[in-house]
């Protein structure tokens, strides 16, 4: 009678790590599956210039240059500092995410981003997102890279 209770004592501790175990796994399943965002802010850190699709030049942001964006679900807001530029530089409208393509179509933003913007509001790039960074590439019309822009998450 001792063994038989011995035996049903050990399957039954047996039977509940195993099931600590699954349920731990799926813990783990939920988080590597976590979507991807963009809501945030992103503090600008470099931009690439490329030749033949290889990158060739990196410019490093500084506190002289410096540009922000916000994503919430739909809609993007950015801003440009230059300490030797007297024009301000902001824009503001929508964008959206298709596979691995960025396109902001911007409604509004500062005088001079207003001038540009009369001649083209829709900015399509190629997107290259992660947790908490993400880059957006130029592409020229033959969809080889021109130059990008590589910005990490800040919130």
């Amino acid at each position: 009678m001792k063994t038989i209770l011995l035996l049903l004592s050990f399957t039954f501790i047996f039977s509940c790590k195993n099931n600590n175990d699954m349920n731990s796994d799926d813990k783990t399943t939920e988080v590597s599956t976590e979507e991807l965002t963009m809501e945030g802010a992103w503090k600008q850190i470099s931009f690439y210039s490329y030749a033949d699709n290889k990158i060739v030049d990196t410019i490093k942001a500084s506190d002289a240059n410096k540009q922000m964006k916000m994503y919430t679900k739909t809609k993007v807001m950015w801003s440009r500092f230059r300490e030797t530029d007297s024009i301000d530089w902001f824009g503001y409208g929508d964008y959206n995410i298709l596979d691995d393509s960025l396109t902001e179509i911007i409604d509004y933003g500062s005088k001079a981003m207003n001038e540009a913007i009369k001649t083209r509001k829709k900015f399509v790039f190629k997107l290259e997102l992660e947790k908490d960074k993400f880059t957006q590439i130029q592409l020229d019309e033959d969809g080889n890279y021109l130059y990008s822009e590589n910005y990490i998450r800040v919130e």
